[in-house]
């Protein structure tokens, strides 16, 4: 495309979702009751439970924490996209040792299914057990695990305009093989897919109880919608951890399975906290997490969502003019 033309196609796009965006929010926050912290917690606790063994890529916690995910999916009555939940990943558990493992993916279709899709993602896995020390992953990512089972059920209950597929990616901690695998052969064809929104640790709030999106520095039509939500969350929200020019460990473009989209195009937005001291050690369990900070954020990951399903027909749009 011609860059006036692309700059022009952007600058429509970003206009068009700021315009509406203010009011959406605003209406959508007073429209519905934040979700509960009784929704999160119990999961939580079963997710990152020792039960699980760490949900190590391609072990049998790792299964049993597929299992537990599938199940909940069956009881809200949230259908596989074709035969089954569970899409088969190769992955290397251990040296010299190939395993499966697999993504779990259910969709929601809109009330006007067909159009644009949006893609919810979080990873299963965490790093299993070692030296006989189990690494249960509550923050990293039983967090964002969770909080898709409960955005499920809110949208379940009363469906976006889109389709929004659910992905739970296997081998996020390995070189993200689930969601690269789920990128390479989506299902549903790639150019359907408007727009990722991914979350992966979203449950502790050292570092003063932010919570970070990345992602607009990359794709700025979406930031104009996102500000709007931020003035309705009631955790503070701040941009960033998306510039090139960053430290690589403070560019978070690369750091989780949003990455796997942003390759092959695809607009992502990351829902994620700061480190913490137990970030990818032992101590990452669901005792320390506090329930009302990390309702108050997948509450915003609902606000955000529900705000961004009636522009994703203009989000779309931006895709296309940036490739």
């Amino acid at each position: 495309m011609n860059p006036r033309r692309r700059f022009l196609s952007l600058a429509l796009a970003s206009f068009a979702l700021a315009s509406f965006a203010l009011a959406d929010a605003s209406s959508l926050a007073a429209q519905r009751a934040p979700i509960s912290p009784d929704r999160l917690m119990p999961r939580l606790h079963a997710l990152a439970h020792d039960s699980m063994e760490g949900r190590g890529a391609g072990t049998p916690g790792g299964a049993r924490g597929r299992a537990y995910i599938e199940r909940e999916l069956r009881a809200m009555g949230v259908m596989p996209i074709g035969d089954a939940y569970q899409v088969p990943v190769r992955v290397r558990a251990r040296p010299g040792a190939d395993s499966v493992g697999a993504n779990v993916v259910a969709m929601i279709p809109g009330r006007v299914p067909g159009g644009p899709v949006l893609v919810l993602s979080a990873h299963h896995d965490h790093l299993g057990i070692r030296n006989d020390v189990i690494y249960n992953g509550a923050d990293d990512d039983a967090s964002g695990s969770v909080a898709l089972l409960a955005l499920a059920e809110r949208f379940k209950a009363e469906p976006l305009e889109h389709d929004v597929i659910f992905a739970w990616f296997e081998a996020e901690e390995s070189g993200m093989l689930g969601s690269r695998a789920f990128a390479a052969a989506p299902p549903v064809p790639v150019e359907r897919i408007a727009l990722n929104v991914n979350l992966d640790m979203v449950s502790r709030h050292e570092g003063g109880g932010t919570l970070w999106i990345a992602g607009t520095a990359h794709y700025p039509f979406l930031k104009p919608l996102a500000e709007a939500v931020v003035s309705q969350s009631a955790v503070p929200v701040r941009f960033g951890h998306d510039t090139a020019g960053a430290r690589p460990s403070d560019n978070w473009t690369n750091s989780s399975d949003h990455a796997s989209f942003h390759r092959i195009g695809v607009p992502f937005l990351y829902l994620g906290v700061e480190d913490h001291p137990d970030y990818h050690q032992p101590g990452d369990d669901a005792d320390k997490v506090d329930p009302a900070f990390y309702a108050s954020v997948v509450s915003f990951a609902e606000l955000l969502v529900r705000a961004l399903d009636p522009q994703l027909g203009a989000v779309h749009a931006a895709r296309s003019a940036t490739r």
